[in-house]
């Protein structure tokens, strides 16, 4: 089979600025791109009122506006992606959250075969509330009844849609970036040294877990000041609540884009803590093992996933207060754990993530069907072939 054209639909697009699914799309479509295949990305027009690119390492893009509410953005933006995707018949598509599952009838109706990557249990996050819990829920159940194949990208998830739908899904985690340890020449504008810091990335989310980061950080007796990157555009209410927990050690130095200044931050910081609970296999976890730092995490099967032996794990402030003591005390084992750490990234491989989106993208456009037909699902046995391993 010659180069597909491939959409990849559902996220804020390309260049990755935000997120996994967007670190995903850029990692994996350039890939394929340099394999032959044609990728279209949908984007979400900031309104920035810049020239928008229409390439991006490769791949097209296709901008469009989204209703700038949390409950509407990614469904406006997703529905108009659909509607111009439709009219452009790709050989198959891969869409992304399963929030945007209200669109896959439109997909079958015209015989596009289409793989849903579900991400993380959705439902589980406080910002939603129970109506948007609720619609979680029923995406779900709509996303396993109206895709072609579903991904996941974490075994946690994939356990976790066997058991509440008995579905299959595609096993597609993301790939850990390896990250040179020695560069830290951008670390003096924020005055801060190698060994000097420990570090937090986050969304300020509940489920992210920032608050009890710095409440037990607080609490410790440490002499090393807290760096916290991050910031989120519809909670201030929690963002207040972070920052009245903090004292003079923490640092909220909001959002980085320079990507180089954040890997050296990874890099050489004493230990990252990672907080997140609910979204699956994290980037920013990935991010952490693959520059060989050791990593504190929120005690959830997702991270112990990830992390293994390497990892410490806490669930309360007097547990990251007795971790912090033990990262800074005489008999530390941060440089042997961020070695472990360091081992285990190099299973988290984005050519193999490549070669899995390339076979399952394959096996859906050989099963494409006219409209009439609706659309085919993928068998569970091609779906558990695909991804297998790390």
């Amino acid at each position: 089979m010659s180069g597909l054209h491939v959409a990849m639909v559902g996220t804020r697009g390309v260049p990755a600025r935000y997120g996994g699914f967007e670190t995903a799309i850029e990692e994996v479509g350039r890939r394929l791109v340099e394999r032959g295949h044609r990728i279209t990305v949908y984007c979400r027009d900031r309104g920035e009122g810049t020239d928008k690119p229409t390439e991006h390492l490769g791949m097209e893009l296709v901008h469009l506006p989204a209703m700038h509410r949390r409950s509407l953005e990614t469904l406006s933006h997703t529905g108009l992606s659909v509607a111009h995707l439709l009219r452009h018949q790709p050989d198959a598509a891969i869409l992304f959250n399963a929030a945007n599952a209200p669109y896959l009838p439109a997909f079958r109706m015209a015989g596009i075969p289409v793989a849903t990557h579900v991400d993380g249990l959705e439902w589980k996050r406080a910002k939603w509330g129970k109506g948007g819990q609720k619609y979680y829920r029923t995406v779900e159940r709509l996303a396993v009844r109206m895709s072609d194949a579903l991904i996941a990208d974490a075994v946690g998830i994939q356990d976790y849609y066997r058991q509440r739908f008995d579905a299959d899904t595609v096993y597609l985690a993301y790939g850990a970036p390896l990250l040179a340890k020695g560069s830290a020449e951008k670390l003096a504008a924020l005055d801060l040294t190698p060994q000097g810091y420990h570090l937090v990335v986050a969304r300020f989310e509940p489920e992210n877990h920032v608050h009890l980061v710095v409440d037990g950080f607080v609490r410790s007796g440490s002499t090393l000041p807290l760096i916290v990157v991050g910031s989120a555009p519809y909670s201030n209410r929690y963002t207040s609540a972070v920052h009245d927990l903090a004292d003079a050690r923490v640092r909220f130095i909001g959002g980085i884009w320079d990507q180089e200044l954040l890997d050296q931050l990874y890099a050489n910081a004493l230990v990252y803590w990672h907080g997140h609970s609910v979204g699956g296999t994290n980037p920013s976890l990935l991010r952490a093992i693959g520059a060989g730092t050791a990593t504190n995490a929120f005690d959830v099967g997702f991270n112990r996933e990830v992390l293994e032996g390497s990892g410490r794990y806490f669930s309360d402030p007097q547990d990251v207060a007795e971790l912090v003591a033990d990262a800074e005390g005489p008999h530390s084992d941060v440089a042997a754990r961020g070695q472990q750490a360091r081992l285990i990234a190099h299973r988290f491989n984005w050519d193999l993530v490549a070669d899995g989106y390339e076979e399952l993208c394959r096996d859906l456009a050989r099963l494409r069907v006219p409209s009439s037909r609706g659309a085919y699902r993928l068998p569970a046995s091609a779906q558990q072939s695909i991804g297998a391993g790390q």
